[in-house]
């Protein structure tokens, strides 16, 4: 599955941005989605992620400001984030793959989008 990712950009502190990423290639809706960031000299890391019908995981660090959805009638995911912090400044990257449930991170990624970068001003 290919992916593309968008919507990232600047914002300040306490501000809210939406990403989003859309799927071509494979059926969407086998695929669980998810999304990872980068920050400078730090490895990516697990944000959040969505299974097949709608079950929803995070990392703890954005838990209840981030939010994950997927549209499979438009093979699309969706992380809106709200009250953000400079600490999530990174390269977000949408990803396809497997849930498991009972792993960390619960996504075991079979594709990657490219990056789109959120910076956070404080």
């Amino acid at each position: 599955v290919q992916l593309q990712a968008s919507g990232g950009g600047l914002v300040q502190a306490g501000g809210s941005l939406r990403l989003s990423c859309a799927a071509s290639g494979r059926t969407f809706s086998n695929y669980g989605m998810g999304w990872f960031r980068q920050a400078p000299g730090k490895e990516r890391e697990f944000v959040a992620a969505i299974n097949v019908i709608g079950g929803t995981y995070y990392a703890d660090s954005v838990k209840d400001r981030f939010t994950i959805s997927r549209d499979n009638a438009k093979d699309t995911v969706n992380l809106q984030m709200n009250s953000l912090k400079p600490e999530d400044t990174g390269v977000y990257y949408c990803a396809a793959g497997m849930i498991r449930a009972t792993m960390y991170p619960p996504l075991s990624v079979r594709s990657w989008g490219q990056g789109t970068q959120v910076t956070v001003s404080s």
